[in-house]
């Protein structure tokens, strides 16, 4: 497992990503204006690799660019689906090389995005994959998906719970990015491991929310990421922020990491950010 951290990686890893495959790419795309990118899905295509692209049916901007997007794609001859209509949105950030590896990520792939404080997971774990994959086929033939993996997280499949579940199992640290935390309940949760004596601390911003824990503005240009680090030892990364809507009515896509290296490496730069926040200054 690798972890990509933005903005320092840049659009470097998934570029490489996209040119080591050999037979096939299965990605998914909310916004896309990186032309790197297209351009790197289009030479794939002309070496022989069977590229399937879903794209988002809207986001919040005109639709414009993706029909644009979706013109060029099926012009290079990648297979294109729509998402479905069923769900609020498709927001998750995806990509599969050769049914053996697998991307998830907390951007997309815009240079708004990769130059905003963000993470990314790179994974070989067959388990995993096997997921990932199953969610594709379900998602691109408009069927129906159901959970198979604890440490794969979907809205609105099992977000809730797994995420639920895995704030209840911190014992001395919670520490979250996240730009748009609204959920009451999963706040509550929060509210009461904090009452417990664990550290809880947010970089980002809540909404309709008067909350008792320690939220922080992130002190850099943009944070587009949603992750959790529990106790220095477990973390996630996804794409669903802490709100109802995006546990319950959107289809984000988000892993639980329980490499030891990566989250020591997450941890480090939360507490590197947090440093820099106005709450972190104001308590010195």
């Amino acid at each position: 497992m690798k972890l990509i951290v933005e903005p320092e990686g840049g659009i470097g890893p998934i570029l490489d990503a996209i040119a080591q495959a050999k037979t096939a790419i299965d990605i998914v795309i909310f916004r896309l204006d990186c032309r790197s990118v297209t351009r790197g899905l289009e030479a794939a295509v002309r070496r022989g690799v069977a590229v399937r692209a879903m794209i988002a049916r809207k986001h919040r901007g005109s639709s414009r660019d993706l029909r644009k997007l979706e013109r060029r794609l099926l012009r290079s001859g990648v297979v294109l689906s729509r998402t479905a209509g069923d769900l609020v949105r498709y927001h998750g950030k995806m990509m599969i090389v050769d049914r053996r590896v697998l991307h998830v990520y907390g951007f997309n792939y815009t240079r708004r995005d990769y130059e905003s404080r963000s993470f990314g997971i790179e994974t070989t774990n067959p388990a995993l994959v096997r997921e990932a994959q199953k969610l594709f086929d379900a998602d691109a033939t408009r069927q129906a998906y159901r959970s198979g993996s604890r440490d794969f997280v979907v809205s609105p499949a099992n977000s809730r719970e797994r995420l639920s579940e895995f704030i209840r199992g911190a014992r001395r640290e919670l520490l979250i990015y996240d730009p748009r935390f609204s959920d009451a309940a999963i706040h509550e949760l929060l509210t009461e491991r904090a009452d417990a004596g664990v550290d809880v601390r947010v970089i980002g911003k809540t909404r309709h929310l008067r909350s008792p824990l320690a939220i922080a503005k992130f002190p850099g240009f943009r944070l587009h990421v949603r992750a959790i680090i529990r106790d220095g030892r477990r973390a996630f990364i996804g794409s669903q922020s802490l709100g109802p809507v995006e546990l319950d009515r959107r289809r984000e896509v988000g892993v639980m990491v329980r490499d030891a290296a990566i989250v020591r490496r997450m941890r480090s730069i939360f507490e590197r950010d947090w440093r820099q926040t106005d709450a972190a200054k104001a308590s010195r």
